[in-house]
């Protein structure tokens, strides 16, 4: 396990170091310094505890990746993870809502970081739709599939599996939920969270949809060019589709943590050193095959993600704390592992 996670221990060792770093600069104050590597790392243990699910869900797409684009999602996507979403992703939702540049809402994370966050988290109602059905969308397509024949909970997922043979269920269930949602809030919300959410249903259409096409093409392709370049368009959709979802997984972890601290630089160094782990695990996850050992660990993973999706829809009526949605997966997750070493042992013993 140590070989996994070394690179995200020293990755660990240097953003604690810059963030107190920063924060000595800043202030000159040994106790803020401290504080500041302190809030980093609970920044970090939280994403680590968020983002569990998400390091399993990762691994059962990506052990269909050839092993150039699982290089690629391991060194690019974290580039991604890291600088995407934890600096340029808050930046530009600060900017399009208080209508200045990048550059001047970076200046107002570190000359006014109440007012920052403030614009952080008013915009929380609206990732939290996009993001929240990206992930309802993902947490029905791996139960509403008619080729699924391993169940853990089968109260719930065989009707889902029955329901699938009809075209277009998902789409149904997931509109439906979406509108339910939406009847129930004020009316001056209701555009801001329906038209996120509808986006959020047609990039998962869009990203899902191109990248079974192009695995499809890759199988029907006779000739060794054409397969390979099928293969590669096969794995970008499939990098892409994974970026998205690790994308949604974030969003309310981002926006969460200003609850805990208003410094970019903490939260961007925190979160993204959560992310390095999250990575090592995934790794791990896929190498050690312990999907394929673990029987039940994959349905727990899109349990806790449909849990999540949940949390994040309804967050509108009553916020659910960070660390309560961490440790809601983590419980899931848990449970799975457990249930799958008693299912084994009893099979064992008859």
């Amino acid at each position: 396990m140590l070989k996994y996670i070394r690179g995200s221990l020293i990755i660990t060792v240097i953003g604690l170091a810059t963030a107190m770093g920063f924060e000595w600069y800043q202030t000159g104050s040994t106790g803020h310094m401290l504080q500041a590597g302190l809030t980093a790392l609970i920044l970090a243990v939280l994403e680590i505890s968020l983002s569990f699910d998400n390091a399993v869900v990762n691994a059962t797409v990506i052990k269909k990746m050839d092993e150039v684009w699982k290089r690629r999602f391991l060194t690019w996507g974290i580039l991604i993870a890291v600088f995407g979403m934890r600096l340029v992703f808050p930046l530009a939702i600060v900017s399009i809502i208080a209508h200045i540049n990048p550059i001047e809402a970076l200046l107002l994370s570190l000359n006014d970081p109440a007012k920052y966050a403030e614009l952080m988290t008013s915009a929380h109602i609206t990732v939290a739709a996009f993001g929240g059905m990206f992930l309802f969308m993902v947490f029905l397509h791996y139960f509403m599939n008619e080729d699924k024949e391993d169940h853990w909970i089968h109260i719930i997922e065989k009707p889902l599996v029955m329901v699938s043979q009809y075209k277009g269920v998902e789409i149904i269930v997931a509109l439906v939920s979406l509108l339910a949602i939406t009847s129930l809030m004020a009316a001056e919300d209701q555009i801001r969270f329906l038209v996120p959410g509808l986006w959020g249903m047609i990039t998962y259409l869009i990203v899902h949809s191109f990248s079974d096409f192009l695995e499809s093409m890759e199988l029907t392709r006779d000739a060794n060019l054409m397969a390979k370049k099928t293969m590669m368009s096969a794995g970008f959709g499939m990098f892409m589709y994974l970026e998205i979802l690790d994308a949604s997984f974030s969003f309310d972890g981002v926006i969460g943590a200003f609850a805990i601290t208003q410094s970019l630089i903490q939260i961007m160094i925190g979160l993204s050193i959560g992310a390095f782990f999250v990575r090592s695990l995934t790794l791990y996850l896929v190498e050690k095959d312990t999907l394929g050992q673990i029987r039940f660990l994959e349905h727990g993973a899109f349990y806790a993600l449909g849990a999540l999706s949940m949390m994040m829809l309804l967050d509108y009526f009553f916020h659910i704390p960070e660390w309560l949605t961490g440790l809601t997966g983590a419980a899931i997750l848990a449970v799975s592992i457990l249930w799958s070493f008693y299912v084994d042992r009893k099979s064992g013993n008859t």
